[in-house]
């Protein structure tokens, strides 16, 4: 690819990152939106947190790979402190429990 092409995918996808961002904030900014629409919104980051965390316990070389089972059991463990505890220990639990089954299996 030739550097003109390169910057003008560039810029094209700089506008189209503002225009999206703008048609959210520019227009919607300084209206108080429906409760309903306000309750919807709440759920985005409970949606957007596990479509980005899957693929990665699931797909560790990209689709069609072979599941990992150390991230298999790290997840299991870290759902498991998060359900019982809390954000913090869902995290240490993961994350330990992620580094102690990949020092066993290798």
């Amino acid at each position: 690819m030739s550097d003109a092409v390169i910057w003008t995918v560039i810029l094209a996808l700089g506008i189209g990152t503002y225009a999206i961002r703008f048609s959210f904030l520019g227009f919607l900014g300084d209206r108080t939106l429906p409760d309903w629409v306000l309750r919807h919104l709440r759920y985005v980051g409970v949606a957007v947190l596990p479509a980005l965390v899957a693929p990665m316990i699931l797909w560790t070389n990209g689709p069609g790979s072979a599941v990992d089972p150390a991230r298999l059991v790290a997840a299991a463990a870290g759902f498991a402190a998060g359900w019982r505890f809390g954000v913090v220990p869902a995290l240490v639990a993961g994350m330990g429990t992620l580094y102690a089954v990949q020092a066993l299996i290798g």
